[in-house]
């Protein structure tokens, strides 16, 4: 090769170096610097090897954390009964459910009973549906890339949900007994029949826009919209079953005699049974350092009702969370929880304790972020609605440790319940509904104020159960 050639390659290499630099690429030299970080020694090849075929969950457990857990708790509500969501994301819904559930158990004495998660699905599903393409209509002189059309069309159904689904649709609908309307596979395997009406609610909502773009009348707007939600309807009476307008039902009590037998309506049984104000006596809490406590604020666009109410909640510190549900549980009452399910759970004791796994000894790193970065990251997140029921105090009045009832079914984790450690608590909880009789003045008096409205795709919100 001539020298002049040589010389060449040698400059361009040169510039290609400057300019990966200048680009923010990897140089060369760069390369270097960062492949001299590793050091093939004996422990990091063993390491190596074993995540090779190991889930490394696995290769960093805690043995230390290992011995047999504590399952005493010195306050807990007794329920009946462990609930499967499945392959589903309803998991808010047969939290709301369940809680209503121990109340009804407790106050008509009945053994194990259940509610109709497939029933309340069904309207959710349907309302939700509304909500979207209402939602289009209200944008439909926006362009495509608007913030919010977009954030529409990429989530125009869900089957996951907050308790404000509780409210907004056992408010309106009522509920019917497990027995009414029982599950079928689609609703315990959402994940198909969601994909085809979500397909099909795009195809409606770009058919609306273009309704709209060519100058049609509100009325004629509202009637297509009418026509695409029989359509809806028409896919989900096929995956779920038709819902009752009427039924009859015979309560037993807990030895499993027939106390009475009536006809019902939805309504009727909810408020022969349940007569809550879903709406009206619950207070949604957060724990969100990543915003301001002790402020009232507002979720758009979070509800499960077009004509439903947005997401409203307190922001406050752990501590004053935790004096609430104690409150709750010394009184027998159970609460709607939702925390990031996901991180330093041991599914096989069913146990949430950050101290479960031992990544940075594994991967010889420290993992540094703290709740409010790991928020303003997309690194956390609310996951997993469950039924908070249970605390272990100790003799000072301190929680050491937290239950909560899941609706993984009656094997999973400690007999159908997970229990989590208060510092786990203080980490990965973020929600909580309480009744407003465990709310103290100060708190109810936040929620006069004028909420702060944050947008649908807030970081808090990203990662909904």
């Amino acid at each position: 090769m001539k020298r002049q050639t040589i010389s060449f390659l040698l400059l361009a290499a040169a510039f290609s170096t400057i300019q990966a630099q200048q680009n923010g690429g990897i140089s060369p030299e760069m390369m270097q610097q960062i492949k001299q970080t590793y050091q093939d020694t004996p422990q990091n090849k063993a390491i190596r090897n074993a995540l090779a075929g190991t889930d490394a969950r696995k290769l960093a457990v805690n043995q230390e954390n290992l011995p047999a857990f504590d399952t005493y708790f010195s306050d807990k509500v007794e329920s009946k009964g462990i609930t499967d969501q499945q392959s589903s994301g309803r998991c808010w819904l047969f939290t709301g459910l369940n809680v209503m559930r121990a109340k009804m158990i407790a106050r008509f004495k009945l053994g194990e009973f259940r509610f109709s998660p497939n029933y309340c699905f069904f309207y959710d599903q349907l309302e939700k549906a509304n909500l979207f393409l209402q939602g289009v209509i209200d944008t439909g002189t926006k362009p495509m890339d608007d913030r919010m059309v977009e954030w529409l069309f990429k989530n125009p159904l869900s089957d996951g949900g907050q308790f404000t689904g509780i409210s907004d649709i056992i408010g309106k609908y009522g509920v019917v007994p497990q027995e009414v309307m029982p599950e079928t596979f689609s609703s315990n395997n959402t994940s198909r029949m969601a994909g085809l009406i979500t397909r099909k609610l795009r195809e409606f909502g770009l058919d609306l826009r273009e309704q709209i773009a060519k100058g049609a009348k509100p009325a004629a707007v509202e009637k297509s919209k009418t026509e695409m939600l029989g359509t809806i309807y028409r896919m989900l009476v096929l995956n779920l079953g038709e819902p009752p307008a009427k039924f009859t039902w015979t309560r037993k009590d807990a030895q499993g005699k027939p106390v009475n037998t009536k006809e019902y309506t939805p309504l009727t049984f909810f408020k022969e049974y349940v007569d809550d104000d879903l709406t009206g006596n619950y207070v949604m809490l957060m724990n969100d350092p990543n915003r301001e406590f002790y402020k009232c604020y507002e979720i758009d666009y979070d509800r499960h009702r077009y004509d439903g109410k947005n997401w409203t909640y307190v922001n406050l510190p752990i501590e004053d969370i935790k004096e609430m549900a104690i409150k709750s549980i010394k009184d027998s009452t159970m609460m709607y929880f939702s925390c990031d399910v996901g991180k330093f759970l041991d599914s096989q004791r069913g146990v949430l304790d950050v101290n479960n796994y031992d990544y940075a000894s594994l991967m010889g790193t420290d993992f540094k972020m703290d709740k409010k970065q790991r928020i303003q990251t997309f690194d956390s997140g609310s996951s997993h609605a469950m039924t908070l029921m249970a605390v272990d105090l100790d003799e000072s009045g301190k929680p050491k440790k937290w239950m909560v009832e899941n609706s993984w079914g009656a094997t999973a984790g400690y007999q159908g319940h997970l229990i989590m450690t208060d510092e786990w608590f203080n980490e990965y909880m973020f929600r909580l509904v309480v009744e407003k009789k465990y709310v103290p003045g100060n708190v109810l008096n936040i929620l006069k104020q004028k909420p702060i409205r944050l947008p649908a795709w807030d970081p808090m919100f990203a990662n909904e159960e």
